[in-house]
């Protein structure tokens, strides 16, 4: 799933550390990086974001429950 105009990075972060299962990033080569594991939260967002704005994510959560409540927070972002 994309994600698209993320202005609040830690209310983002908090929604994934709520996911139950596996969160993972796509980066631009392919590879998928899990966002519950702090390093790679940092690591992730030290490539992407220059502004303080996340334009454009591509992750995929494994469990429903958890593809609802990201869908929830972009929804109501």
């Amino acid at each position: 799933m994309k994600v698209q105009n993320i202005k609040n990075i830690e209310k983002f972060f908090g929604v994934i550390d709520d996911c139950k299962g596996r969160v993972e990033l796509v980066t631009g080569e392919g590879d998928r990086l899990n966002l519950k594991s702090k390093l790679s939260q940092y690591v992730s967002m030290a490539n992407i974001f220059s502004n303080g704005e996340i334009p454009e994510l591509e992750i995929i959560a494994y469990e429903k429950e958890d593809i609802d409540r990201l869908i929830n927070y972009m929804m109501n972002e």
